[in-house]
């Protein structure tokens, strides 16, 4: 995922985001340091939408390779 990214080049705090969006702090933290192995659909709607930015600038998804 790329929140860190995008909070950095917006100058923006995992407290804001929290704010903002009434998510916990832990919760935007596991994400911000990618400890979170899923993630509710809900909750990266929330991010974006405060971030105003798509889902797929928020996450991307390679599949593995092959059969």
């Amino acid at each position: 995922n790329n929140l860190s990214i995008i909070l950095g080049e917006r100058l923006l705090t995992i407290g804001y985001v929290s704010k903002k969006t009434g998510l916990s702090r832990g919760t935007i933290s596991t994400i911000y340091h990618r400890r979170a192995d899923s993630v509710r659909l809900d909750t990266l709607k929330k991010i974006c939408d405060c971030l105003q930015i798509p889902l797929s600038e928020l996450i991307e998804y390679t599949p593995k390779g092959g059969d």
